[in-house]
């Protein structure tokens, strides 16, 4: 299979079973969605192709998951704070005197361009522990805004709805 390069389309090129066109392919959130574009169908290689495109960022918005080149995780087992980019940390810093200190942080990280990441922490001493993972996921969230657009939808719900009830 060649690439595209366009992110999650391939092109077949069978000819011994007479299959040439491209293969689409988008996964978010463990669901996965699979389409076959062929060129004798939509007209040519160059109609499949914006074809295939189309389809991709159809099934992209039918899971949730935002139209963009980007590397975008939905969910992770081993992220216990329950946001992507938001994770509790002890971050070990040397202060004026040269003495070793440790605070406790929720760190807050995301892409900041095509090979750059940000990140950022807010300190659970200063703020307490449910103001400081409120802060980290507002920056995170406006971090997403800024990158996608829009934030990440399937994301927030859940954890909106546990910062109200805390």
């Amino acid at each position: 299979m060649s690439q595209s390069h366009h992110k999650g389309i391939s092109r077949i090129d069978c000819p011994q079973k007479r299959m040439h066109g491209w293969y689409v392919r988008v996964q978010f959130k463990n669901e996965k969605r699979a389409k076959f574009v062929s060129d004798q169908k939509y007209g040519g290689k160059e109609a499949a192709l914006q074809k295939a495109l189309e389809f991709r960022d159809k099934m992209m918005e039918e899971l949730g998951r935002p139209v963009t080149e980007c590397v975008i995780i939905g969910t992770n087992p081993r992220n216990k704070s329950g946001v992507v980019g938001v994770r509790r940390t002890v971050k070990k810093y040397r202060g004026k005197n040269g003495q070793i200190y440790f605070n406790e942080v929720y760190e807050v990280t995301w892409n900041a361009g095509r090979e750059r990441r940000g990140r950022t922490s807010v300190s659970i001493k200063k703020y307490g522990e449910k103001e400081a993972f409120r802060r980290a996921c507002a920056i995170r969230r406006q971090k997403e805004q800024e990158l996608y657009g829009k934030p990440v939808v399937g994301k927030w719900a859940d954890v909106l709805a546990k910062l109200c009830a805390a």
